[in-house]
């Protein structure tokens, strides 16, 4: 059996002055396991004066989770929440029913220039708590389990994989980790979770025999081991789980239902979503 079932590559999206890889949804399918959105911004460099400026924006019915691999942002919420997030943490915010956040370059590392690098990504919530009361939790890079083992670092985001959980608070069965591997390093990827895919952020992957570059995607066949090897040194994302049912998605609203996306879009335009504490501007909902 082939253990790839779709390759993915990441088509570059200009969100307002940023550019980022947009990695999930692509056009033959939306989810893997639980997750339904993936972007990696950057690595990029800003200069001095210059930074990331993500505007107040809603969410419903997902979990928002920030990873960096290199800079710093920082997040704001309607919940009165203000966190930087850092390299090897962990920002989780449960949207629930819904919640408004901005993330912006720090004024102190704005004046000095920076580098950024990191994953967002989105985590539909399962049947049953997607209408949650909205919540934020940050953890600490040590706070998250290692798994170390033939020269490889694997750091667990969120969830279970090879006998370790992560503290972060996932609703349904999944799991997200973060593994540096050396050149010639390899691992394999049991199927103890339903979905699962491996994202190549930066280096070179082989599987049978093919080898991928940075930028893709690699959806697995479900059920079977999968061997990979990295063909230089590599940082490559870990992801999937249980599905947890269609998803509809537009914008930034993720909902079982179509109507409740409805409901949201009206809530933002009329002003019926909280603010975040300190903030005025807003990003307007998209026509389209």
């Amino acid at each position: 059996m082939n253990a790839i079932a779709h390759v993915v590559e990441g088509r570059r999206r200009d969100l307002g002055g940023s550019e980022v890889l947009r990695i999930l949804p692509w056009a033959g399918g939306r989810m893997v396991g639980p997750f339904i959105f993936l972007d990696q911004m950057g690595p990029a460099v800003f200069a001095p004066g210059a930074g990331i400026d993500v505007r107040p924006h809603p969410h419903i019915g997902l979990a928002t989770v920030t990873y960096l691999l290199e800079g710093e942002i920082l997040h704001r919420d309607s919940l009165g929440m203000v966190q930087a997030i850092r390299p090897g943490e962990v920002n989780w915010m449960t949207a629930g029913r819904g919640i408004v956040h901005s993330e912006r370059t720090a004024p102190e590392l704005r004046s000095s220039g920076h580098r950024l690098w990191g994953l967002q990504s989105w985590v539909a919530l399962p049947p049953g708590h997607e209408e949650d009361a909205p919540a934020f939790q940050h953890f600490p890079r040590e706070e998250l389990p290692l798994i170390e083992r033939n020269g490889i670092e694997l750091r667990l985001i969120a969830g279970s994989l090879s006998g370790a959980t992560s503290p972060v608070p996932a609703l349904s069965k999944m799991f997200y980790a973060d593994a540096s591997m050396p050149i010639r390093s390899s691992l394999t990827l049991a199927p103890e979770h339903e979905e699962r895919a491996v994202y190549i952020v930066q280096g070179a992957l082989e599987v049978e025999d093919e080898v991928y570059n940075a930028g893709t995607l690699l959806v697995l066949a479900p059920g079977v081991p999968v061997d990979i090897a990295a063909f230089g040194n590599s940082r490559v994302a870990l992801l999937g789980g249980a599905p947890v049912g269609e998803r509809h998605i537009w914008w930034n609203f993720v909902s079982s239902s179509q109507e409740r996306i409805e409901t949201a879009k009206r809530d933002w335009q009329e002003g019926r979503f909280p603010q975040v504490p300190g903030e005025t501007e807003f990003i307007p909902l998209p026509e389209r």
